[in-house]
């Protein structure tokens, strides 16, 4: 037990650990956010992907061992206690005297079952209940087992995808056999113009089937489960429509999240990057481009072009402005709000379900089924004794027992 609790304590801070530091990284990122030793001693140690890393497997199955050492030594003694619980005590907690009809004795205790026999020749009465609350401390470790074995190999097989766009847009998720389609995509507001919630309807489809798709309304904090995936909605953005004219004539449009680029079609050295977009567009001296509000009152497209890798410019441009690339013009418009979703798959999500549900009824075993039994002796006059125990919740146990066995004032002060 102490080697399980020296284990525990160590899985704690690594889970600490793996959830401060944001995972996945490259050393740059991790230099330029702490330092070049910290993100040394990040990638060194595992840090950037810690739920893959070795020494987490490796704490997750010496903790695993551990319980089902446990377990399996303790086994033996606890189905002897169980076997050895269907037999009187030979110190009971209580005993008294008992006068009346001696089957009354075991109705008032609510005892069932009553069974006889003889004992160091005497007649013996004898009852018991509720011994499987023996087992609540057992069952519980066998619950934290199935957690963390469950958890451990969740993280370890984990997926995560994501995907955006626009409704209408059909979406592949790299990686996958899926596509998604974005049906709908709303904001819900306020009267005060804050948001309230963002709702997409999506369409989730295999590819690798023939099989209609499925169709699912996610919304923030209430995901979907389709496909053996679940659909989360993430996070939004504004996108817009990127239309290039090549010599005055219509050649090629595309709805362009912000933060995404659009290569033109017969020249893909050159791309125009959409950075970032103002719903009501001003700018501020030694600040730069905002937005008074996110209400669509002056739109600004911020964009920048590139030819080769290479930038060749960055400006603002407002709704009524082009940008003119040599045969080319460029100019946004219909600005939208484009849904962020992202795309998990756990397979052992089920596991750490059951092991909860196991730990919740160890935990009713150990807490609420009280183990008792009662037994009575006749003695050689005739008369009989009453004995009883009960493995947890002694003083209620005793109360009850002096209340209906010895006749006491069930309100009494203890």
């Amino acid at each position: 037990m102490r080697f399980a609790m020296i284990l525990l304590g160590i899985l704690v801070v690594a889970c600490t650990a793996g959830s401060l530091i944001p995972q996945g990284q490259t050393y740059a990122w991790y230099a330029e956010k702490y330092s070049e030793r910290t993100a040394a001693l990040i990638v060194a140690t595992h840090l950037d992907d810690a739920f893959h890393s070795w020494w987490f497997i490796l704490i997750n199955a010496f903790l695993c061992i551990n319980l089902i050492a446990c377990n399996l030594v303790r086994l033996p003694s606890l189905i002897r206690r169980t076997k050895n619980y269907a037999k009187p005590d030979e110190n009971p907690v209580v005993s008294a005297p008992y006068h009346e009809d001696i089957n009354t004795a075991f109705t008032k205790m609510k005892m069932s079952g009553v069974k006889e026999m003889e004992k160091n020749g005497h007649r013996v009465l004898f009852s018991f209940k509720h011994r499987i609350g023996l087992w609540g401390a057992w069952v519980c470790h066998l619950g934290v087992l199935l957690l963390i074995v469950g958890y451990s190999l969740g993280q370890m097989t984990y997926k995560e995808y994501a995907v955006y766009g626009v409704p209408g847009d059909t979406l592949a998720v790299p990686g996958t056999s899926l596509a998604v389609t974005i049906d709908d995509f709303r904001i819900e507001l306020r009267e005060d113009d804050t948001v309230e919630q963002y709702t997409a309807d999506i369409t989730a489809f295999d590819l690798s089937k023939s099989s209609e798709g499925k169709s699912a309304t996610i919304s923030v904090n209430h995901p979907a489960d389709l496909l053996g995936y679940r659909f989360y909605q993430n996070s939004t953005g504004w996108a817009a429509n990127i239309t290039i004219l090549k010599n005055g004539e219509y050649f090629q449009s595309k709805v362009v999240c912000a933060g995404d680029y659009l290569p033109v079609q017969d020249k893909p050295e050159l791309v125009i990057y959409f950075n970032a977009f103002y719903p009501d567009y001003q700018f501020i001296e030694g600040y730069g481009p905002s937005t008074r509000s996110g209400k669509v009152l002056n739109p600004a497209y911020l964009y920048s072009v590139y030819y080769m890798g290479q930038m060749l410019g960055m400006n603002v441009l407002s709704s009524e402005d082009v940008l003119t690339i040599d045969e080319y013009t460029v100019y946004f418009s219909e600005p939208q709000s484009y849904t962020l979703i992202q795309i998990k798959k756990d397979s052992f999500t089920w596991l750490a379900f059951v092991g909860a549900l196991v730990i919740i009824a160890g935990l009713f075993l150990a807490f609420y089924i009280q183990p008792q039994k009662l037994w009575a002796v006749e003695e050689e006059d005739g008369s009989w004794t009453v004995k009883a125990s009960c493995k947890k919740g002694d003083m209620l146990f005793r109360r009850q027992f002096e209340t209906e066995i010895e006749g006491k004032n069930k309100d009494a002060s203890y």
